[in-house]
């Protein structure tokens, strides 16, 4: 059956650096749109990135533009999150998910088949 499941979250100073990693299987990552998105306490789930089914095509929220960086490494069916310049407000629960459909804008949530379970993320000074 198909399974997401994130690592490599955790407890970082404001300014450094994480790489979340997304590992699917039950299906190939590499021909599915996936997405990255969050969700701080009390707020409504955003998304963060995507890579599109065809090509490499990626996009990104404005609060994270330039900073962080979405991926596919084929060979390992593993979709990756690379976040810089960390930030306070960067603090979020963190959802990989794959298989959008196109009928809804990237950002929107219901438009992803499959979820993760989420992994947590919280920078600190």
């Amino acid at each position: 059956q198909v399974q997401l499941v994130e690592s490599g979250g955790g407890s970082v100073q404001a300014g450094g650096s994480l790489r979340l990693s997304c590992a699917a299987s039950g299906f190939l990552a590499s021909r599915k749109s996936m997405g990255w998105f969050r969700q701080a306490p009390g707020k409504e789930r955003e998304g963060v990135a995507t890579i599109y089914a065809e090509g490499d095509i990626t996009e990104y929220a404005y609060s994270v533009k330039g900073r962080f960086s979405i991926s596919r490494d084929n060979a390992k069916n593993t979709v990756y999150l690379e976040m810089n310049s960390l930030q306070l407000e960067d603090s979020a629960m963190y959802y990989c998910a794959a298989d959008r459909d196109v009928r809804f804008l990237w950002r929107v949530p219901s438009g992803f088949k499959y979820w993760g379970q989420g992994i947590q993320v919280t920078v600190s000074t």
